[in-house]
């Protein structure tokens, strides 16, 4: 895929776009292009993450039940555009799922090395995505507060009284 192509589609990953165009084109230059076989393991569950991956074409099933036989009850299906395995870009981790390919696929291989690398390299890159980060941790925080509340007001059920 020409490096243009390359940036168009990392262009499109929200949490890439806050790169900007010289930031994405430092992460296209470094991706590495990877295809994989209908049944091939991107990633699996509970595996050191050092990177994470943009799917340029085909499609993965992303599940957590790894014994499942049937790929197409999982968690998610990625195609085109998903950046798998983002949390890999900014700390260190193990993976949270398995990503198995659905069919014929191609991902392009971001480096936490290379992303930290351009994110320092870029520092209204840094900002922006400082920002976005914060602004989802306070969006998740609020979401868990909201469940809190609602577990908070469901009434324990009665407990039967001990019979002497």
């Amino acid at each position: 895929m020409p490096i243009d192509d390359d940036i168009a589609l990392l262009g499109r990953v929200p949490m890439l776009q806050l790169l900007g165009r010289e930031g994405l084109r430092a992460i296209a230059i470094s991706a590495d292009s990877r295809s994989l076989a209908e049944g091939e393991v991107l990633f699996r569950e509970g595996q050191f993450a050092e990177s994470a991956f943009v799917v340029t074409a085909g499609s993965f099933a992303v599940s957590r039940d790894e014994a499942r036989k049937d790929l197409r009850g999982a968690a998610q299906i990625a195609g085109p555009g998903v950046l798998l395995g983002d949390i890999a870009l900014i700390t260190e981790t193990k993976r949270g799922a398995t990503a198995i390919a659905l069919e014929t696929s191609t991902v392009l291989r971001i480096s936490r090395v290379i992303f930290m690398r351009t994110v320092e390299s870029y520092p209204d890159a840094a900002a922006r995505l400082a920002d976005a980060l914060r602004d989802q941790v306070a969006n998740m925080l609020g979401e868990l507060d909201m469940v809190r509340q609602h577990l908070e007001s469901i009434e324990p059920p009665a407990r039967p009284s001990a019979r002497r």
